[in-house]
C-alpha cells in the first residue's frame, strides 16, 4: 500500500460518523475518509468546504483517505451545491475557462480565487 499525500476539498462529512468524501486535486476518483482509516493527529471534525491535506491509498479498488489536516476551514462550502449545479464559479484569471463537454477533467481551481502562485503551491 503506497501512500501519496494529497491536496482536497471535503464535498460531504458526516459530523457524528467522522466520516467524509473528498474531492482529490488530481482530478482522478474521489477519497474516502472514516475513523478506522487513521490520523496520527487525531481526527479532526471535516465539514464540507474546508480544504484539507491527506494521505491517500488505494485499498479494494477504493481511494482510501488517512492523516486529514484541515488547511482552512469553510475554504468553500458551496463547492458541493456548486458541482450540483454544473456551474463553476467565474474566475478573475483573464484565461477563459474552457467549457469542452469532451473534456474530462475539471479544473478544480477554476472553483476558487487562487492566484496562479497559489495554484502552483496547491498542486502537489
Amino acid at each position: 500500500m503506497k501512500l501519496q499525500n494529497m491536496f482536497g476539498v471535503v464535498l460531504w462529512s458526516d459530523a457524528a460518523a467522522q466520516k467524509a468524501v473528498i474531492w482529490c486535486e488530481d482530478q482522478g476518483e474521489l477519497a474516502f475518509y472514516t475513523p478506522e482509516d487513521g490520523s496520527i493527529h487525531g481526527a479532526p471534525a471535516l465539514d464540507a468546504g474546508d480544504l484539507i491535506q491527506f494521505d491517500v491509498s488505494v485499498q479494494q479498488n477504493m481511494r482510501k483517505a488517512s492523516n486529514p489536516q484541515v488547511l482552512m476551514q469553510s475554504h468553500s462550502p458551496d463547492l458541493p451545491e456548486k458541482l450540483r449545479a454544473g456551474q463553476p464559479k467565474v474566475s478573475a484569471d483573464p484565461a477563459p475557462v474552457r467549457n469542452d463537454p469532451s473534456r474530462k477533467v475539471i479544473d478544480l481551481a477554476q472553483y476558487f480565487d487562487l492566484s496562479p502562485n497559489q495554484r502552483f503551491a496547491c498542486s502537489g
